[in-house]
């Protein structure tokens, strides 16, 4: 064994051997994987094995589309069977709410290139002639679906990274991982120490030990899951062609042919987390006793949808354990806080996601970023706040709710309220209806005595419709208040701080007293972020963005960080109120003895409000005259005090997310990972204006932006009225023109103060003119759109900055 490479993987499964393979197709070869057993070991081999496409994040469907279609490629590089049954599947929609999210789906696959389509009740039964079409409205067919041999993939993927000049290190369990001061790792093993640059923790159902060894806490946790498997059934060994999968979300289960059987699997409501204090590292190849009991009501339901399961035997039952992530994603990349240590866990459906997952992380190591944005299966979408207590109830919950309908308003209930402000009792008695972002309760909005503290999940407009109504309509003609607590926020200082800042950011750095909007660029000139930067004196500087995306944002200054600058994350430390409205100065002025009538648009300054030193910005999202004032966390509940008993001279009204949301559509402003993320550049959504192109500094990104200045992107991000009727755009609705799909939404909803229907999306610059007319998918139908390019409040900006 050799005791020095460029990166040791840390487990043998489907997916650490896509990592290593990965590795070595992108051109690193000095790349070794570490398994304590065999190859498979874990959940790989006792998969049941299947690969579909659905996935309600377009860009993890787009990884599984790129790990089915890598399969044919593995066979062919390898000589081996991976043992591909490309049949097809359909997944079947009970009531009118399923159906209407397979619509959806069905209207993202259009610009992505997957061939899907929906299919009625009679095309099902010629389908999956199998199945009792009682109660089903139509359903989805994938013609990618299908399912293969677990460990002849897996080993197809280790011969083609040996091939490349991997190295594959069996029976060698790893004991420690102790990083030395360079960054490097010394990988500690049964069989020797290994020194490696880079640590890949592929380790499936010990990732959480293996992550232990370094000090990391991997959100994730084990389930119990069990899948039968049938005697022979005539109905489908006499078939000419091998019978399609069938998925049933009604009944929490999946099928396809196994041989002359059926193969069934259930994700059963009394689920059952395993190995809760850890995994055994004697456990590998064994299985769970069967519990057939805890799925006895799928199996009445299943015999119920496909009859002939009632007339056959019971083969076998494989019951056994596999990963979750609290949301049900993978968690994949470099570990905040870690240097050269990369994740690749939490993988629970391998054989769709594992060439995915390599391809990303080998692309993040090798090419400093992946190809598109992934942080949907990013581990830095969980914080430093996430605990074991808090993970197993989310993981059982999202289990549970595999083939649940999914709403894009919809609020999970599990492991909540667990992080809180000081506000919270407070907005609670006032009516809140909480969201969450990032483990924290936020407002939603504010439900009025005697109405529902409640929002209804739907595809259309909802209950919460009429306090979102009101709440617009009082920042828009009175002052609201809400707070700020859910921003992200970093205090940058050092006598390094402004030259940092100067490459880090693309913007423009401000003076003392200022504010300044930019983008954070890539490398590769893709939009890493959003800022808003406030310069607090000459080595001070308070940085603005996306509470969810804190720790994605830290990684990044981390990685970049110089001497001389201290970067210190401060969103929980850091806390306050927006305020906005006509009477948002009146109310600030009569709370302060400072005079604020020079303040102008993106002023900063420090003052005293009632008895609190704060930090107050001339700027709201909201687009209107408005203030962020922010202040230490225990302060917050006497800053609100101060400004509620002032504002009711002023009818004041505390307003949440969804109101936020609305304003922010009359003014065309953008929202992270909606318009702005890392699969755009700045010149692709008009962040190009918030570049600082005269400064003399060789800014992050600066060469592709610059490209992008002399040569313009073919596609430009664009707001549109829409003609909607009860529903709105969400995301990733097709855009057609002229019968063709062009381009697709980014965000939308319906703006309350203009009462119109707005969504924001790309399509081809060169038809990027106020006016245009195109037509947007939404549920199904297709609604017309125009092109408009002045904001639908305060046009001329004279409210918002005078």
């Amino acid at each position: 064994m050799k005791t020095t490479t460029r990166v040791a993987v840390i487990g043998g499964g489907v997916v650490g051997c896509s990592v290593l393979y990965h590795l070595t197709k992108l051109g690193w070869t000095d790349v070794m994987l570490l398994e304590r057993s065999e190859l498979t070991s874990g959940s790989t081999w006792h998969a049941a094995g299947g690969f579909h496409t659905l996935n309600g994040d377009t860009n993890m469907a787009a990884l599984q589309g790129y790990t089915i279609r890598l399969y044919r490629e593995l066979e062919e590089i390898t000589g081996m069977s991976c043992g591909l049954h490309h049949v097809g599947g359909v997944t079947l929609a009970d009531n009118q709410d399923r159906f209407d999210m397979l619509v959806a789906e069905r209207a993202k696959h259009r610009y992505m290139g997957l061939e899907t389509e929906i299919v009625t009740p009679e095309e099902i039964a010629k389908i999956a002639p199998i199945t009792n079409l009682d109660g089903i409205v139509g359903g989805l067919f994938d013609p990618l679906d299908g399912h293969l041999d677990p460990s002849g993939t897996t080993h197809a993927y280790a011969k083609a990274a040996r091939m490349n000049g991997a190295q594959i290190e069996l029976h060698c369990k790893v004991i420690e991982t102790n990083q030395r001061p360079d960054g490097t790792w010394d990988v500690v093993t049964d069989k020797g120490t290994i020194h490696a640059e880079h640590i890949v923790n592929a380790a499936g159902l010990w990732a959480r030990e293996v992550g232990a060894m370094a000090g990391i806490y991997f959100p994730l946790h084990p389930m119990e899951h069990q899948y039968l498997v049938t005697d022979d059934i005539p109905e489908i060994y006499e078939r000419d062609s091998e019978h399609p999968h069938v998925m049933d979300p009604a009944g929490e289960s999946y099928l396809r042919q196994e041989g002359r059987g059926l193969c069934i699997g259930f994700y059963e409501q009394p689920c059952e987390p395993w190995a809760v204090d850890g995994t055994p590292w004697d456990f590998g190849h064994e299985l769970l006793n069967d519990k057939l009991e805890k799925v006895e009501d799928s199996i009445e339901f299943a015999y119920n949808r496909f009859p002939v399961l009632g007339r056959a035997g019971v083969k076998s039952v494989i019951n056994g354990p596999f990963t979750f992530a609290p949301d049900g994603n993978p968690l994949v990349g470099p570990v905040p806080g870690m240097r050269n240590y990369w994740s690749a866990c939490a993988v629970m459906a391998g054989f769709s996601q594992g060439g995915g997952v390599g391809l990303t992380l080998a692309q993040w190591m090798v090419e400093g970023e992946p190809e598109r944005d992934v942080f949907a299966m990013d581990c830095a979408r969980f914080g430093q706040w996430v605990t074991p207590g808090y993970t197993r109830p989310k993981v059982i919950e999202n289990y549970q709710r595999r083939f649940s309908v999914t709403y894009p308003n919809e609020e999970l209930p599990a492991a909540r309220p667990f992080q809180t402000t000081p506000m919270y009792d407070i907005f609670d008695q006032m009516g809140a209806v909480w969201g969450h972002q990032f483990g924290l309760e936020v407002p939603n909005y504010f439900a009025a005595p005697g109405e529902e503290r409640y929002e209804t999940p739907s595809f259309r407009r909802s209950n919460a419709w009429e306090a979102t109504k009101r709440e617009v309509r009082a920042v828009r003609t009175s002052v609201g208040i809400n707070e700020v607590h859910n921003f992200g926020k970093f205090r940058i200082t050092g006598a390094g701080a402004r030259d940092w800042l100067d490459r880090i950011m693309a913007g423009r750095i401000p003076v003392p007293g200022r504010m300044s909007l930019t983008p954070m660029l890539s490398p590769k000139g893709r939009l890493i972020g959003d800022f808003t930067i406030s310069c607090l004196s000459d080595d001070e500087f308070q940085l603005t963005a996306s509470y969810g995306a804190q720790d994605f944002h830290h990684r990044w200054f981390l990685q970049h960080s110089e001497d001389g600058v201290k970067i210190e994350n401060i969103s929980n430390q850091r806390t306050g109120f927006q305020i906005a409205g006509p009477n948002a100065a009146k109310l600030l002025q009569s709370c302060t003895r400072q005079d604020i009538s020079d303040m102008r648009f993106m002023d900063v300054r420090r003052m005293t409000v009632g008895m609190v030193d704060c930090t107050v910005q001339r700027v709201s999202y909201t687009g209107d005259l408005g203030f962020e004032i922010y202040c230490d966390v225990m302060s917050q509940r006497s800053l609100w005090h101060t400004l509620w008993d002032a504002g009711q001279s002023f009818d004041i009204k505390p307003f949440g997310m969804r109101a936020m949301m609305s304003l922010r559509l009359d003014k065309f402003f953008g929202s992270w990972l909606s318009e702005f993320s890392p699969d755009y550049t700045a010149a692709e959504t008009g962040l190009d204006r918030f570049i600082s192109f005269k400064k003399n500094v060789d800014f992050i990104g600066r060469e592709m932006a610059e490209k992008q200045r002399t040569n313009p992107p073919d596609r430009q991000l664009c707001a549109f009225e829409v003609d909607a009727n009860d529903a709105d755009v969400v995301a990733y609705e097709p855009i057609f023109l002229d019968g063709n799909v062009v381009g697709f939404c980014t965000s939308g909803g319906y703006a309350h103060w203009p009462e119109k229907s707005i969504a924001m999306g790309f399509v081809p610059t060169d038809h990027a003119n106020a006016g245009l007319n195109v037509q947007i998918e939404i549920l199904g139908e297709m609604r017309d759109a125009t092109l408009i390019t002045e904001p639908l409040f305060d046009a001329d900006g004279a409210r918002m900055r005078g």
